[in-house]
């Protein structure tokens, strides 16, 4: 579903940054646009700044159950810093999926902000993920039947001279118990 991207712009508070950029919504099932001026009003400026696909894949349906449990729900774009004085910020992708939207703003070189879902693409993502949401079953995990503490060949045993044992302690060195 073709989703359009609203950022908001508004006088910087600070006189290192003149505009402060954030997005406002987005617009299901928008026409493609190219930071379109929406409105303007006492120094904020709305543009339509671009309008990028929402995919939704089978393999995420358990993500985005996660996402619809949020209070509100919501979606997430991602964005990147651009050059262009007149177009600040890249639109690069539209995620209903938090898990995806994490793995960018951990990344660090992109914007990841958060959006409010419109009611209709609420109902529309819910329907996606209830179709192909299978919850997996628990398994309990088998313990080996080695035991948990074995030596691991005298490594720490004072009574062995190894010239590489990292465990042993200096103490001994230094009283001569070690030759």
């Amino acid at each position: 579903m073709p989703l359009g991207i609203v950022l908001r712009r508004t006088p910087g508070v600070t006189r290192w940054a003149r505009w402060s950029w954030k997005v406002a919504g987005v617009l299901p099932a928008a026409r493609s646009a190219d930071w379109q001026l929406l409105r303007e009003e006492d120094g904020a400026a709305e543009f339509h700044a671009a309008t990028l696909p929402l995919e939704l894949h089978r393999a995420d349906a358990e993500a985005y159950m996660h996402g619809l449990t949020a209070e509100p729900p919501c979606v997430y774009v991602v964005m990147r810093e651009s050059d262009d004085a007149d177009r600040p910020l890249e639109m690069t992708l539209v995620t209903a999926s938090p898990y995806e939207a994490q793995d960018y703003a951990d990344s660090g070189e992109e914007l990841v902000e958060k959006v409010p879902m419109p009611s209709g693409l609420v109902a529309w993502v819910r329907e996606f993920a209830l179709a192909h949401f299978k919850e997996e079953e628990f398994k309990k995990r088998r313990r080996d039947k080695r035991t948990v503490g074995e030596a691991e060949d005298g490594i720490g045993d004072p009574r062995i001279a190894q010239l590489t044992d990292v465990y042993r302690s200096p103490a001994l060195v230094k009283k001569g118990r070690l030759q």
